[in-house]
This record gives structure tokens, sequence and C-alpha cells, in this order.
């Protein structure tokens, strides 16, 4: 009997029963909520640690804001309570009395911390203030679904204040493109389609908005990250402003940035199959594990001595020696977990002077001399991680097809992207794909970039599809 619902059969269902059998995450006590079990999190904490390093190369620093916003705050912008007052969970009762004002848990940070912006902005010399924060937020969903749509969710959120405009829209391409474009092709391994939303799909307060969109394995899309120009929407409705080197007062340029926990739900649609999980070896919290493939003293000693020397290669190792736990259970859990590669021990390999390496992309099987498995390991990493961009990248190319009409847009997005001309949909096409519940997912040029400030519209082209 499989261990999972095959994805062919009912691709939901897989979904849940990998978060279930790889110990990823359930749900929490109150609806929409989840609790990220320590496998789930570790992957998350791997993520968390590469984005963040890439945010600091960027020259942004962390701090941290409260989970408690007053409601005047999302009053004083009021597109932006506008875009989000359907998800708000608001607090009425504090310490058994009722509160002087309503206070908001935050579905996102913009007007608190345009509040401080302001209060530490007063010269163009204090530009530009390049903020992040980790936290978790909170969006009141109707139809919760682990890592892709909860109640509560953690993410880093990045807030800026610029000199001028062409600062603020260089900063946020530049985070979409060296933090977000780059981490999820070069760590997750899931290429990207980048681009500008429409006016439709904007962030309410933003006058434009970046975006990657990954392809999962049914061919729905998943907004993976954005990155938000937010003109001087914010800086205006919060007093954002600063004196210039002319000396005059000037109203200061602002972006907002984000990623979250969603992409763990995207790593595990996006490459996982009908055995569980399949995890990029450079964001693996295990990479390698040594099974050996008997409870005999001699095989274990032998695994747990190849462990320490794959691990004195760097690497993050785990040798799973369970007692009571046979040895095709061990490996069905290691599938399930997605650990890129498996080393083998037994017996009559050992006899053999050798072991049995194991990618869980291909499941292919090698045998090596045991001399030289701790200096083949590492090269072998390399080739998962090249194989499942290489697939990733495969199944979204044959799943993307190139169309002149709304008409076989609609019907191309059944079961990927359908890619078309932006003038030959527009405003009007785009109203009539929400009606089959399809999305604009974002515009580019024909070259697949970032379309530049100012440029004809007539020139770009959209990816459509259907969307998590």
């Amino acid at each position: 009997m499989a261990v999972l619902t095959p994805r062919a059969t009912d691709f939901p269902r897989w979904y849940q029963d990998v978060l279930a059998k790889a110990e990823l995450a359930e749900n929490g006590p109150v609806r929409g909520t989840m609790v990220i079990r320590p496998y789930g999190y570790a992957i998350w904490e791997r993520m968390q640690a590469d984005v963040d390093a890439r945010i600091k190369a960027a020259g942004a620093v962390n701090a941290y804001f409260p989970l408690f916003i007053p409601e005047s705050y999302l009053r004083r912008e009021s597109e932006h309570i506008e875009g989000f007052s359907p998800e708000l969970a608001v607090v009425t009762i504090g310490g058994g009395k009722e509160l002087e004002e309503p206070v908001v848990v935050r579905p996102t940070s913009e007007t608190i911390i345009g509040e401080y912006l302001a209060k530490w902005t007063q010269s163009y010399r204090d530009l530009p203030l390049l903020l992040n924060q980790w936290a978790n937020v909170v969006r009141w969903e109707l139809r919760p679904r682990l890592f892709l749509r909860s109640s509560e969710f953690l993410w880093q959120e990045g807030h800026t204040a610029h000199v001028d405009e062409a600062d603020a829209a260089a900063y946020a391409r530049r985070i979409a493109l060296e933090v977000y474009r780059d981490f999820l092709t070069d760590v997750l391994a899931i290429p990207v389609f980048i681009g500008v939303k429409t006016r439709r799909e904007r962030f309410a307060g933003a006058t434009n908005t970046m975006t990657c969109e990954g392809m999962m394995g049914d061919g729905k899309a998943l907004q993976m990250a954005t990155s938000h120009e937010l003109g001087q929407n914010f800086a205006r409705a919060f007093d954002i402003d600063f004196v210039g080197a002319d000396g005059a007062q000037h109203l200061a340029w602002t972006t907002s940035w984000g990623s979250s926990t969603r992409m763990v739900g995207g790593l595990i649609m996006a490459h996982g199959d009908d055995n569980g999980l399949r995890i990029p070896p450079r964001l693996a919290p295990t990479q390698v594990v040594v099974l050996p493939v008997r409870d005999d003293e001699t095989v274990v000693a032998k695994a747990r001595e190849i462990g320490a020397a794959l691990t004195d290669a760097g690497l993050r190792v785990q040798v799973d020696a369970r007692p009571g736990l046979s040895f095709g259970r061990r490996v069905t859990d290691a599938e399930i977990k997605g650990i890129p590669v498996r080393v083998e021990v037994g017996p009559r390999d050992l006899a053999a002077g050798n072991v049995t390496l194991v990618r869980r992309d291909t499941s292919v099987k090698t045998p090596v001399p045991l001399a030289e498995a701790a200096g083949r390991v590492p090269a072998l990493l390399d080739e998962v991680q090249a194989g499942l961009l290489a697939e990733a990248l495969t199944l979204r190319e044959s799943r993307t097809a190139d169309v002149t009409t709304v008409a076989d847009a609609v019907q191309a997005a059944q079961t990927g992207f359908a890619r078309i001309p932006w003038r030959l949909v527009g405003e009007e096409g785009e109203a009539l794909l929400a009606e089959e519940a399809l999305t604009v997912r974002c515009l580019q040029t024909p070259d697949g970039e970032i379309p530049a400030a100012g440029g004809d519209p007539d020139d770009l082209v959209c990816l459509i599809a259907r969307s998590y």
C-alpha cells in the first residue's frame, strides 16, 4: 500500500500527506493557525538564514516593531486598510477592560514602521534608511492551507525610505533580483518568472509591485516573494519628510518587500514526488543520511565512521541506526523527508570494500569504494542540486504555452501557464479571466525581464495561470 496519495490522483491530498508523513506541520487549535514541527522549522531556519544574509548584503539592517498597531494608524492610509480590512484581527479588550482604541494584530507593518521612519528621518543625510523585520503576521484567512495560506505565518518584511524615486525603485528591484530571485533559483532550485503585477493585482498602496512566480507540480502558480515601490503614499500619510541638500523640505520615497513560510509550501509542491519531499542540497537540514542495512555492531560502527568523515568534509549528516526499525522503514523515512543523498552500508558491501550512494532526486544507486565515499558525495550533492533545477525548468517550459487570444489563454491555463501579449488582454480581458478563476501573474518584457518604469505597456507580455 502506498504511503502517500499519488500526486496524479489527488494533488491536494498528496500535499497534506507529505506535511503529515514528513513531520513538517499540523493544524493549530485555532482555525487557520499552524504548528510547525521541528523538521519543518529546520527547513524554515535555513531559508531564513540565507535570505537574511542576502538582505544584509543589500545594506538593510534588522529591527523589531510591535505586534499591535493602533487602529488609527491604518485609517491614516485609506488604500492600505481597504486592501486588508477583510482579513484584520482586531483586539478590543485588554486586561479585562475595553480598550479606549482598538488595536489591530499586524497584517503587515507599513503603518507602524512608517510612524518611526518619520521620527528617525530628519535630513537627507539620514537616507536611505533600510530596515528589515523577521516576525509573525496575522491575516484572517477564510480558506486556510498549511504554509500556503494560514491566519498566522512567519515572514520577513523590509521597509525603506529614500531621497528620491529613482533610488527607491532601484533598491526595490535589487531586492527582487538579488535577494528573492537568486535565492529561489540558486538555493531552492525553483525557476521563477519575475515581473510586475497589474494594477488589479498590485499591493494596496503601492505604485509598483514586482513578483517572483513559481510553477508548482500541478501546473498552478505560487507567488513566492514580492517587492513594492510605495511612491510617496505612506510618506504622505505618516509625514516621512526630510530637509534636502537644497535646504527645502521633501517627502521621502518608500518601499516594502517580503517573503514568508509560503516558500516551504512552494518547496514541497515544486519538487515533491510520489515518495515525498525532495529537498535541494543547499537548503537541506540533512544533506546525507548514512543507513546501516543491518543492526550489526560492525556495520553500525562503520556507518558512524563514514558519517564522521562526511561531517568532517563540511556536510550536514545524520547516521540513522535507530534500533527496532527495519532498513526499509528507515529508507522510506529518508525518502519522505527528501534527504538528498543516502549512503547505504551493508555487510556484503563492506566485504567487497564498497558502500552504495543513492540520489533522492533520481533514485539512481551507485556502488563506490569505501575509501572514496567521503570524496564523492559533495560532487553528487552538486549534481542533485542542478538536477532538481533542470527538472523544474523542464516542467515549466513544457507547461507554458504561447497563445494569441484570451480564450486560448483560458484553455492553456487549465494545466499550466499561458503567455500572451498584454495588449491582447488589457484590463477588460483581465476581468474576464477572473470569472474563470484565473489571474495575470505578472507582466514581463518579451525576454523575461522586469519592465522598466515608463515603458510602453503594449510591448509587454503577461503570464496567466491558476494560483494558490
